[in-house]
C-alpha cells in the first residue's frame, strides 16, 4: 500500500510590509494588525463563507473584496483575496471614520494613507 501527502496551502498576504506600515502611522492598531496577519498567513480559506466561519464580523463586499474589524472595529482592513491562489492583497487600512469618506467596493490598491 502506498502512501501519500496531503499539503495544505496557507494564505499568503501580498504587501504584508504595508501592514507594516499601517501599525507605523496608527500605533495602536500594532498588536491588532499583528494578530491578523499571523492569523490570516495560518489559514485556508477556500470560499468567503469559509472565512466568515472564522470572522464573522467580517464584511464580504464581493466574492473577492473582504472588510475586517481591527482594534474593536477601531480601524477597517480592506483586502482582496483569490481564494484559488491562497493570495490576501491588502487594498486599504484606515480609521472607521476614514473608512465612512471612502467606497470600500471600489477604492483601489493605491496607498491613500502614505505618510
Amino acid at each position: 500500500m502506498g502512501t501519500f501527502s496531503i499539503f495544505v496551502v496557507f494564505m499568503s498576504v501580498i504587501a504584508a510590509n504595508t501592514i507594516r506600515d499601517y501599525w507605523e502611522k496608527y500605533a495602536q492598531s500594532e498588536q491588532s494588525l499583528k494578530s491578523w496577519l499571523q492569523e490570516v498567513e495560518h489559514s485556508n480559506w477556500e470560499t468567503p463563507q469559509s472565512l466568515k466561519l472564522k470572522y464573522r464580523n467580517a464584511s464580504i463586499i464581493t466574492d473577492k473584496r473582504v472588510v475586517f474589524n481591527i482594534n474593536g472595529n477601531n480601524f477597517r482592513l480592506i483586502v482582496d483575496i483569490e481564494y484559488r491562489l491562497k493570495i490576501v492583497f491588502v487594498v486599504w487600512f484606515g480609521t472607521h471614520t476614514e473608512y465612512d469618506l471612502i467606497d470600500a467596493k471600489t477604492i483601489s490598491y493605491a496607498k491613500a494613507n502614505k505618510k
